[in-house]
Order: structure tokens, then C-alpha cells, then sequence
């Protein structure tokens, strides 16, 4: 049991490097190898969710050296919620690669596979310098899968976001360095405990590395300004790899929450809270650009890129408010996002296929199962607008009903509201368009062959997805407590100081 916090990043290894060596071999036995190790990853992250509710946090420290020379990785409460949406993920993502998706490269599921890898690391590393490399671990296998397919539309945008993340790689280092010059450490509990005694005129480079290092993560998790290359990377994915890129986005995200909340938190003395007031306004300004981005979309999946791009918006907006109870409605709303988008993904890729390959909102085609997709878009269309009876209503509500600060509760609450009406206006005219406007006779006569049926693995997919999505609002009190819980224990930077540093000195002055 020891050993749990490093199976979901050893189990996508060893499964990726055998269907390496597998490439030749027939196709359903790499998706039978890689199904096989989607479902012992959920085993794994089970087991180490019911660890984590008995202990608060596991550390596992690498070959055993101490926290400040080797590698560490951390599991709470906050890892196995990020890991238990990328597993669901992964397996819809899997499920529905293999009604047809995979077969179109001979790579897919190592690239597959060394992509959970990467998501997993970052999910469960205690230190910079690994959140550095397993960012790389996942970038490296997200260029082939963006890839995957082929497709002259995927080639420019694959090499845009190729450039702009070997940018954000540079400045990443470039951060990393700037602090463990200052500090000594890349350790995250060590850095919180070095900068508790950091001397106030090494308090500028200090703060300095930080903002650089907020720049990566905004660009990762597309904050404003830097958001530009997610809608259209985002549409010109397979539907499997979207679902995928849907909780990349959230990776950033979740490497604000974990940094800072532990480096600038509550207890940070005169570095506390340094970001979160500049987060409040950057994810308003974002999550009303996203929404006037969905107005403008002329296609069906790059309007669901800037869905994407206003729910980080949200989140971001959740955590600059600077508070337990803020962060926790940020978390609910995280999870809900995460699966509507995921959802949509695939139900915009059916659409697509039914319209003859296409998804603009300026071509009217014939449906063959007009009534099916209408009725999933609908649905989706309800979840990701935040609109009762599903969940992403509760988790705005929980956010709106946060006492904020005196000036931020108007930006809130103007920012989400105005949002939402946005967005459900730009949802009822693609709604419109894709379903209720009538193809001319002329469409109707020359219209082919129906597309073929969702494939069995396709529609396994969907229901995983809209199964998880119709769960978080039916046990919604209970991903409420946990995601409280998860947001107070982010707050206690002294608890993890203990249990990673342990009986390791904390110094009272930092190194040169």
C-alpha cells in the first residue's frame, strides 16, 4: 500500500512501452492492452482514494532519498479528485478511439498511454522541477495525437501549438531557475517553509519567478491574454483527443491551486494571496471574452473551444477570491465542466459526420437522426450553460453565494451572469441551425446514404460521459463535502509541511 501514490504514473509507462514494441501487432490487441491498463489505472486510483480518506496525505519519496534531494510524489484529496476525472476521461477517450478513430495510426494508443502518464505525474509531483517534466511527458504525446488523423487544418494548428508550448516550456524553466536560485529548493513544501524566512530584499525575485511561472500556467489553461490558440487547436482535434485536451486545459488550473495555494497562501506572510486578486480579474475578463467567442463561432466545435476557455475563466475566478469556500464551489464546477465539455466533444463529432463532414453553422444539411442528437445537445447545451435541473447550475450558485469581498462580488457576479446569457444564446442559435432550420429540397434530393451508425464503442463513450455527468448532479451533496474538504486542506500548508518534510529540519535562514 506504500506504493500507491506511484502506480498511476508506472502502470500508462510500462502500457505505453509495450504498445510501443507492439506497433505491428493487430489492432485489437492494442486496444485490448490498452483498455487493460485503463482499468488497472482505476483500480490503482480507487485504492489510493481509500488510502487518502484514512491518512489526509500519502507521501511517496522516490528511491527514499529526503524531500529536498528527490523526487516526491504527494496524494490528497485534491490529486485523487484531478486523477478519478482523468480516469472516466480516458476510458470514454479509449471507448470511443476504438469504434474506428484508432486505426487511422499505428501510435495512437502508446501515444495514448504516455499521455496519461504525463496528466498522472502532474497530478501527483510534489516538486517543480517533475511538474516540468511530466508537462513534457504530456506535451511530447499530445503533438502526436493533436496529429493524429492527418489533415492539413490539424498541421497548422498542431504547429501553433507546438511553438506556443516550447515558448511556454522556456519561460517555464526560466521560473524554475529564478526560485531555486533564490530559494535553494524546488521541493513545494520546502519552497512554502523557505519563504516563511526569506529575506525582504530577496522578496522581489522571489515574487518575480512566481508571476513568470503564472504566465506558463495561464497559458496552459488559456487565461487572458492567452487563450488565442485553444478554440481552433481545440476544433481541429479527433473528438478521442479533445476529450483528453479537455483536462489539459484544467492542468493549469490545477497547478495554480497547488503552487500558490502552498507558496502564497493565507500563512505566506507579506507574500500571501500575491496572485489571486490579478486571477479575479483576468478569469472575468476571460470567461466574458470566451462568451462573446461563442457568439462569433461559425462551427459547432469551435464554439465548444471557448465553452472551454470561459469554464477555466470560472475556475480562475473561484480562486482568486482567495478562500476555502470559493475554491470549493471552483472545484465542483471544475468536475462538471470537465465532463459537459468532454460530452460535447462527442456529440459534436456525430453531428459533424451526420452533416456530411461538416459542423459550420453556415451550410444546412440533412440529419438522419435529427431527434437523438437534438435531444443529447440539448442536454449538453443545459450543463454547460449552468442551467438547472444539472449540476453546473449548483456549482454557479455555490460560487455566486460566496460572501465575496467588498467591488469583487459585483465583478463575479456581472462576469458569470452575463456569461451564461451569452453562452445561452450562442447554444440556441447553433441549436437552430443544426436542428430546426430545414434543408432546401434541393439538399434533401441530393442527399446521400445516411452516415453509418455510432459505433458500439462510440455510443459505451458517450454513456460513460453523460452516466458521470447525470452522477455529479444526483450525488452532488456528496462531491460537495468532498471537494470542501479537499479546498481546506489546500489552505493548511503547514499540514503538508509536515507530512513531506517530516522530521527534516526547516530552516530558519535560506542557502547563499
Amino acid at each position: 500500500m506504500n506504493h500507491l501514490p506511484v502506480l498511476p504514473v508506472l502502470i500508462p509507462l510500462i502500457a505505453g512501452a509495450l504498445l510501443l514494441v507492439m506497433h505491428r501487432s493487430p489492432l485489437w490487441l492494442k486496444r485490448s492492452v490498452s483498455l487493460l491498463a485503463l482499468f488497472a489505472l482505476g483500480a490503482s486510483v480507487l485504492a489510493l482514494g481509500v488510502s487518502v480518506d484514512h491518512q489526509f496525505l500519502m507521501v511517496y519519496q522516490v528511491g527514499n532519498w529526503p524531500s529536498f534531494a528527490g523526487i516526491v510524489f504527494l496524494a490528497d484529496r485534491l490529486s485523487i479528485v484531478m486523477l478519478g476525472l482523468l480516469v472516466i476521461l480516458s476510458l470514454a477517450s479509449a471507448l470511443f478511439a476504438s469504434g474506428g478513430d484508432d486505426a487511422k495510426g499505428a501510435h495512437f494508443h502508446a501515444l495514448f498511454q504516455f499521455q496519461l502518464m504525463g496528466l498522472c505525474g502532474a497530478f501527483l509531483t510534489h516538486d517543480l522541477f517533475n511538474l516540468f517534466v511530466f508537462f513534457e511527458v504530456l506535451l511530447a504525446a499530445s503533438y502526436g495525437l493533436l496529429l493524429h488523423g492527418q489533415g492539413g487544418e490539424r498541421l497548422k494548428q498542431g504547429m501553433h501549438y507546438v511553438v506556443l508550448n516550447l515558448v511556454a516550456s522556456a519561460l517555464f524553466l526560466f521560473a524554475v531557475g529564478v526560485l531555486y536560485g533564490v530559494l535553494g529548493t524546488l521541493n513545494m513544501s520546502d519552497l512554502s517553509a523557505r519563504m516563511l524566512v526569506l529575506p525582504p530584499e530577496q522578496l522581489p525575485l522571489a515574487h518575480a519567478g512566481a508571476w513568470l511561472l503564472l504566465v506558463v500556467f495561464g497559458l496552459k489553461a488559456a487565461l487572458l491574454p492567452l487563450y488565442f490558440w485553444l478554440p481552433r487547436t481545440y476544433a481541429s482535434a479527433t473528438a478521442p483527443t479533445a476529450i483528453l485536451f479537455a483536462i489539459m486545459t484544467k492542468l493549469g488550473v490545477y497547478a495554480v491551486v497547488r503552487v500558490y495555494s502552498l507558496m502564497f497562501g493565507e500563512a505566506a506572510g507579506d507574500s500571501s494571496q500575491l496572485v489571486q486578486p490579478v486571477l479575479l480579474w483576468a478569469g472575468a475578463g476571460t470567461t466574458l471574452l470566451a462568451a462573446l467567442g461563442t457568439l462569433a463561432a461559425p462551427r459547432l466545435r469551435s464554439l465548444l473551444g471557448y465553452v472551454v476557455v470561459g469554464s477555466a475563466g470560472v475556475l480562475f475566478m473561484s480562486i482568486g477570491m482567495g478562500t476555502s469556500s470559493a475554491l470549493a464551489a471552483g472545484l465542483f464546477y471544475l468536475v462538471h465542466s470537465t465532463l459537459a465539455a468532454a460530452a460535447f466533444f462527442l456529440v459534436a463529432d456525430w453531428v459533424r459526420r451526420e452533416r456530411g463532414g461538416s459542423d459550420s453553422f453556415a451550410r444546412v444539411e440533412p440529419l438522419a437522426r435529427r431527434a437523438m442528437l437534438g435531444g443529447l445537445f440539448l442536454t449538453l447545451a443545459v450543463a454547460v450553460a449552468g442551467l438547472p435541473p444539472l449540476g453546473g447550475f449548483l456549482g454557479k450558485v455555490l460560487l455566486l453565494a460566496y460572501q465575496a469581498p467588498d467591488g469583487y462580488g459585483l465583478v463575479l457576479w456581472s462576469a458569470v451572469l452575463v456569461a451564461s446569457l451569452l453562452n445561452i444564446i450562442a447554444l440556441a442559435r447553433a441549436g437552430s441551425r443544426l436542428f430546426w432550420q430545414q434543408p432546401s429540397s434541393t439538399s434533401k434530393r441530393s442527399a446521400t446514404a445516411a452516415a453509418a451508425a455510432p459505433a458500439l464503442g462510440e455510443r459505451v463513450a458517450l454513456l460513460v460521459l453523460m452516466t458521470a455527468l447525470l452522477a455529479v448532479s444526483l450525488l452532488a451533496s456528496d462531491l460537495t463535502r468532498y471537494v470542501g474538504g479537499s479546498a481546506a486542506q489546500l489552505q493548511r500548508a503547514d499540514l503538508y509541511r509536515e507530512a513531506v518534510l517530516g522530521l527534516e529540519p526547516i530552516p530558519t535562514t535560506v542557502p547563499g
